[in-house]
């Protein structure tokens, strides 16, 4: 799809960031749960959580959509069809695309039929995508249009760097979308700015690099990325790439502001645990710098000061605020950057982390730390979960095997900025009816903070 088809575009969703911040309540949540990992041989599974606080259920578990097999590690997903598409009548924001990181199987699973309790309803085959694309190990899931993109993270074998799958809107296999990969060592996330005809990506390892755990000389040895890259949208290749160095080792999610005019981008350097600012200056080149820098703390048990790990980042609608999460220290940051150059600390809470600042919150210890988040479109909510990667998880948090990850809300002030953690909000997957299991990515059904992109 170029630009000026996808300018063109309209679907479902919302009109623009400011009519989403409009929305009625999120009253469900949809989240992954995995037992990858824990020692109990049972399928993941799509949770369905009760989100209305004048529900009797509130804060709990009502529905369970198993995967038809086991080991998949549900990881990221995304929807068929998202605001990019406002208008068409045509289009329907209506299947969650659920793929499994270790199987490369995509599940297709439609949540309109009865919201509260999905269904499947169609499964690609790892080994088909592998056997056709030479690509596996699905990541991040962006609608385009009609059709589907995905980001895979290796060739069929495991190694680096990946590539793109393409899929139309009744979820076949086009191939890959890319036309080249140029000089890119690794994949990660991507996000889509049609209005600049931009895409740009980042950079975790190849699958046989981080699935068996992380190992620190490995990110010496080169194995883990420190790299940006923009695309040519329209061509569908790589044209610029900018080295990030000791500022940029690993950076993970990256996020667009969600106003389609803006060429200001940011990303999280997990391991350097530090925020990355990009945009366009006015000859129209882009630059990058460095906004945010969490220092590395000191603890007994570890033989150097422990790194924040920035695991994930997202932006309030309006994009006034960013939210990061530093998966091993325990807090989740909110920073004010209306002035995308000179981002400002205005709330911080703790849960769970290894400096063990919070390590029970509203009665529940907490195993793991602040890892996935998702912001209600207002602004207002921000749920936490705690599992990164079932591999990390063991070795970091090896107790989350027994005691299962916890979902938790954040209330924020959407006026004078700051944070705290709701009383009244836990969702406690160490209870759930097969055994603990972890917690990852969520989404709501009307569109969210890092789905929804608008053109």
């Amino acid at each position: 799809m170029n630009t000026e088809n996808a300018l063109a575009c309209c679907g479902p969703g919302y009109a623009s960031p400011a009519e989403a911040m409009q929305a009625p309540r999120e009253k469900i949540l949809y989240t992954i749960a995995i037992y990858v990992g824990t020692g109990i041989q049972k399928p993941d599974y799509l949770a369905t959580i009760d989100a209305d606080p004048e529900s009797p259920t509130y804060s709990q578990v009502i529905s369970r959509l198993e995967m038809p097999g086991i080991g998949d590690e549900l990881h990221h997903m995304g929807w068929n069809a998202c605001s990019s598409c406002h208008g068409d009548a045509s289009k329907e924001r209506r299947y969650l695309i659920v793929p499994g990181v270790r199987s490369s199987n995509l599940h297709i699973i439609d949540c309109v039929t009865d919201p509260r309790n999905p269904r499947l309803h169609k499964v690609i085959k790892g080994d088909e995508i592998k056997a056709r694309t030479n690509l596996s190990a699905p990541h991040t899931v962006h609608c385009l249009g009609s059709d589907i993109i995905i980001s895979m993270l290796g060739d069929a074998k495991g190694n680096a760097p990946g590539g793109y799958l393409h899929l139309n809107e009744d979820f076949e296999i086009v191939g890959r979308w890319e036309n080249s990969m140029g000089d890119i060592k690794f994949s990660y996330d991507f996000w889509y700015q049609p209005r600049h005809n931009v895409m740009v990506t980042s950079e975790w390892a190849a699958p046989n690099t981080f699935m068996p755990g992380f190992d620190l000389e490995e990110v010496g040895h080169l194995k883990y990325g420190r790299e940006l890259h923009f695309w040519d949208f329209e061509k569908k290749e790589p044209k610029q790439s900018f080295y990030l160095g000791e500022d940029g080792l690993i950076p993970l999610e990256v996020r667009f502001h969600h106003d389609p005019a803006s060429s200001h981008g940011f990303v999280g350097a997990a391991l350097s645990a530090n925020i990355i600012h990009w945009w366009k200056d006015d000859a129209g080149e882009w630059q990058w710098e460095k906004i945010v820098d969490v220092g590395n703390e000191p603890h007994p048990e570890w033989p150097i000061p422990i790194p924040g790990v920035i695991s994930v980042i997202l932006l309030s609608m309006d994009d006034r605020f960013l939210y990061l999460c530093n998966w091993l220290h325990g807090d989740i940051r909110q920073y004010d950057i209306s002035d995308p150059h000179n981002a400002k600390l205005t709330g911080q809470v703790w849960m769970g982390g290894l400096l063990q600042k919070a390590p029970v919150v509203n009665g529940r210890e907490v195993a793991g730390g602040p890892q996935m988040i998702q912001l209600s479109l207002d602004g207002k909510r921000l749920y936490v979960t705690t599992s990164l990667f079932s591999t990390w998880d063991n070795q970091f948090y090896p107790e989350i095997r027994t005691k299962g990850g916890v979902m938790l809300m954040v209330n924020c002030d959407t006026e004078n900025g700051g944070m705290e953690i709701d009383p009244d909000f836990i969702v406690d997957f160490g209870k759930e009816p097969n055994g603990p299991s972890r917690c990852h990515e969520t989404r709501y059904p009307g569109g969210d903070c890092t789905s929804d992109i608008w053109l």
